[in-house]
């Protein structure tokens, strides 16, 4: 049984000791640095998004709309798809 405590102070002391030659204890910045680069990472997707939305509402060459939705929206429009039904086609 004293073989076994000892063993995991000894793993317990060894994951410290790694743990500051890395972590906080060895570097004061550590999280300010950590939550910069996680601010940074999260403000990319973000953006990504946005650009994603934009190109998709716009386009690259402007138009407003892909064909497939002009389409799309013909055939809701002629079938009476998405409409309320005082509104509907008979």
């Amino acid at each position: 049984m004293s073989a076994i405590i000892g063993l995991l102070a000894w793993v317990s002391a060894s994951l410290t000791n790694l743990a500051g030659q890395i972590g906080p204890v060895f570097d004061p910045l550590f999280y300010d640095v950590m939550v910069y680069i996680f601010g940074v990472m999260v403000f990319a997707i973000f953006l990504l998004g946005v650009i994603a939305f934009w190109l998709r509402r716009k386009g690259l060459g402007g138009t407003a709309k892909e064909t497939w939705v002009a389409e799309l929206e013909k055939f809701y429009e002629r079938e009476g798809v998405g409409l309320i039904p005082e509104e509907a086609r008979k």
